[in-house]
């Protein structure tokens, strides 16, 4: 086995994903000749894509698109190639549309990238423990302003509040109606950004007074489950592989990538947060922290933390969540749900 799938273990039981179809097309004209292709692609690799044409048609020429992005044409019945390097991680779409005979017909695929990174195992060292209330269903963690604020779930009793982090005292609480379950939470252009689970609702309140401004109804049909920004864009998990990008002032999502390990999805992504330029993610259920790029959706970094579990003794604790990034000292709040502590660590190699 191979170190990056050996690290993957930490961040999830992995189950090895093949290559998505077995069946040979969608119709029984032409069909996309997969003999040849192995059973995962690479970013450093390129699909050289060829038709079966099992009724001898004569071909007059062929459309190629990659996720429904036309990548070329050929006349005849001749290959295309095509470079895998600049498209995101995850299942991509192949379509060829077939032109014979004053018709056309199209033959379609579908094939996996994967990741070719070999994650590194980070080390982290404990600076300072601070105390953690153990109501607190922990989902978000944030410093804003040089204060730390936390998100929590549960119905009827979701709030999101600023705390004295050296002492745990709450300086000023928000909390949600009792039939919202709080999710994630981030501060950009002014606006402090909440997320809810299962009710594809979102609020933003004003980041001074921590006034309710606007209710939104998300975009897609998802799960909102960690939240972060780069001062131009928030970046959200919905507790699969995926981190949307959305757009602030009209919260629509515009983009996202897949995360994975080597050939493994590294899915139910939770907590987020943005530190010199990477996402560190919690993943649910699991005492790690998966550190990815934000471009490719690669993990590069895997940090354990199992070890904090010695030092946290309360019998409602649950799972790891809650990653704060303080630029004032460059280091690193991580907590649990229901936890009594809260860890500041650094992080190296």
């Amino acid at each position: 086995m191979k170190k990056y799938n050996f690290l993957a273990v930490i961040l999830l039981g992995i189950t090895l994903i093949g290559c998505g179809d077995t069946k040979k097309g969608e119709n029984s004209l032409f069909n996309i000749d997969d003999s040849a292709f192995p059973a995962h692609f690479s970013s450093q690799e390129s699909v050289s894509i060829g038709i079966l044409n099992p009724k001898s048609k004569e071909i007059d020429s062929i459309s190629y698109f990659v996720n429904d992005k036309k990548v070329g044409s050929k006349k005849g019945n001749e290959k295309f190639k095509f470079e895998l390097k600049d498209q995101k991680l995850g299942y991509q779409y192949l379509k060829a549309t077939v032109y014979f005979g004053g018709d056309s017909s199209d033959a379609t695929k579908r094939i996996e990238l994967v990741s070719n990174v070999e994650p590194k195992l980070l080390k982290y060292k404990i600076v300072n423990t601070y105390p953690h209330d153990t109501k607190a269903f922990t989902e978000g963690l944030e410093f804003h302003d040089g204060v730390l604020f936390e998100s929590t779930g549960q119905k009827a009793d979701s709030y999101f509040r600023s705390v004295d982090y050296k002492t745990g005292k709450v300086i000023q609480q928000v909390d949600l109606p009792k039939e919202y379950f709080g999710e994630g939470i981030t501060f950009i252009n002014g606006k402090l950004f909440q997320l809810t689970w299962q009710e594809k609702t979102g609020f933003i309140y004003d980041a001074k007074t921590l006034k309710l401004e606007k209710t939104f109804k998300y975009d897609k049909d998802i799960e909102g489950w960690g939240m972060t920004h780069d001062d131009k864009y928030i970046y959200r998990s919905d507790g699969t592989e995926k981190i949307w990008k959305m757009d602030p002032e009209t919260q629509k999502m515009i983009d996202y990538i897949n995360v994975y390990s080597g050939t493994s999805k590294i899915k139910v992504l939770n907590e987020l947060e943005l530190i010199d330029g990477k996402f560190y993610a919690n993943v649910w259920q699991k005492d790690a922290i998966a550190v990815v790029n934000p471009t490719s959706g690669a993990v590069e970094g895997i940090l354990d933390m199992s070890g904090l579990r010695k030092f946290i003794k309360h019998p409602e604790a649950e799972v790891l969540n809650g990653i704060a990034y303080n630029p004032a000292t460059k280091t690193i709040f991580v907590t649990g749900k229901y936890w009594e502590k809260m860890f500041e660590i650094t992080v190296s190699e």
